[in-house]
């Protein structure tokens, strides 16, 4: 049943996606370009999910557990360090580059662009790049 409603869950997001026209990069730019052909639907496609957001935390948070798993899984630290700013700002330049972040890249991969499975290979590949790091850093601190 868990998987059932990751599956809904991700269905309904990449729909929410495909129906805003965020799997189109252009959006994105023109969102970006203030001074040029500003489009402001992501500010209010943003401020909608926010808005979901917020409601539907205090109504879950009322509940001792989530409905398939024994506990809440959630972030447990509070720093903010060079890792977070780093990895947002990384984050930030490619969304800006590309015109993609990886969740709207994966709904966007119906779309049969090239572009998209090239963003999603980088992304996975910097996904592994930063494990190997991370492996690295790890054995240089334990020797």
């Amino acid at each position: 049943m868990k998987l059932i409603f990751a599956l809904v869950t991700g269905l309904v997001f990449g729909a929410g996606i495909a129906i805003s026209g965020m799997m189109n990069p252009a959006k994105v730019f023109n969102f970006f370009d203030v001074a040029g052909t500003w489009d402001p639907s992501l500010a209010f496609v943003m401020g909608g999910a926010v808005i979901i957001t917020f409601i539907g935390y205090r109504l879950v948070w009322r509940r001792d557990a989530p409905l398939y798993d024994d506990r809440f899984q959630v972030p447990t630290s509070t720093a903010i360090d060079a890792r977070l700013i780093g990895g947002s700002a990384i984050f930030g330049i490619g969304w800006g580059i590309a015109g993609f972040c990886p969740g709207a890249a994966i709904p966007a991969l119906g779309t049969g662009r090239w572009e998209v499975a090239l963003f999603l290979v980088a992304v996975t590949a910097g996904f592994y790049a930063r494990r190997l790091i991370g492996a690295t850093q790890t054995s240089a601190k334990a020797a």
